[in-house]
């Protein structure tokens, strides 16, 4: 039987770790994680969620003392490396310290196109409510929609061309791993994207601010039977094009001379209200 790999790093320059290097530079990791195919899954407990989920390590890295909590994680995958060292070893590497227990460098799946991805959901039964984020820059707000996506029945979620990267570090910290949880995959074009979903009998439903939009209650009243909510960057909210792409424009009714609220609280006060 093939023993797990584990490997003593003294030296933070070690050529092995570059996985694991820069994790603080949030434009690089940006670029690189996708373009080198992986991702970073930070805490045991992330790291046993995306691999109950079925992706695959490249590699793990901790300090000694997480050795014994993560020993059924490394015997399930024999001649995967294990990186050991000690904490200020693994703080030069990371840039930060790592308290969470481990990081895994990952394997970034392939993205599944949108109609295949919305046709797959719910055990093959097809999606009935999808989210849409549109532009969402903030990873942290991008994590905290998918893990409301997650606990109020969201079948999908679609991120824009310019969304923040939902494997990103934090939105994965931040979500709890519901990213690996919830279907979800990049639209190629925007907002011409949105027609598959209208071609697919889906009401798109933009979350704003118009003269004409109509209540959430409303629309929580009588929902149609397929629904997309799309919801806009921060600060700006949804772009116009976007919002004549979509079918009806929706406000959530607000009090004591708040007209809005943040991208993710806003979510989950959707997704809430349009829970089937």
């Amino acid at each position: 039987m093939t023993q797990p790999d584990v490997v003593r790093i003294i030296d933070p320059a070690d050529p092995r770790l570059t996985d694991y290097t820069d994790l603080k530079d949030v434009k690089l990791r940006a670029v690189r994680e996708p373009a080198e195919g992986l991702y970073m899954a930070e805490s045991s407990t992330v790291i046993r969620r995306a691999l109950a989920a079925g992706h695959r390590p490249r590699s793990l890295l901790m300090a000694d003392r997480w050795l014994e909590s993560m020993a059924d994680v490394i015997a399930d995958w024999p001649g995967v490396p294990v990186f050991v060292g000690s904490e200020e070893v693994l703080e030069q590497i990371t840039g930060f310290h790592l308290h969470r227990g481990a990081l895994a460098a990952m394997h970034r799946p392939a993205l599944m196109p949108v109609r295949e991805l919305v046709a797959s959901a719910r055990g093959g039964a097809g999606a009935r409510r999808v989210a849409v984020l549109e532009d969402v820059v903030d990873h942290t707000n991008v994590g905290a929609a998918f893990r409301s996506a997650a606990a109020l029945g969201v079948d999908a979620v679609l991120v824009t061309p310019r969304c923040a990267d939902p494997l990103y570090r934090r939105s994965v910290r931040v979500s709890m791993g519901t990213v690996f949880q919830v279907p979800w995959t990049r639209l190629e074009t925007w907002p011409g994207g949105l027609r598959e979903l209208q071609d697919d009998g889906f009401v798109v439903v933009a979350l704003a601010l118009s003269d004409d939009a109509v209540s959430l209650d409303e629309l929580a009243a009588d929902p149609p039977e397929k629904l997309a909510v799309v919801l806009g960057t921060e600060g700006h909210g949804m772009t116009a094009a976007a919002l004549d792409a979509c079918d009806v424009v929706v406000k959530i009714p607000m009090a004591g001379g708040v007209d809005s609220l943040n991208v993710a609280a806003a979510s989950a006060v959707a997704f809430w209200a349009t829970r089937a």
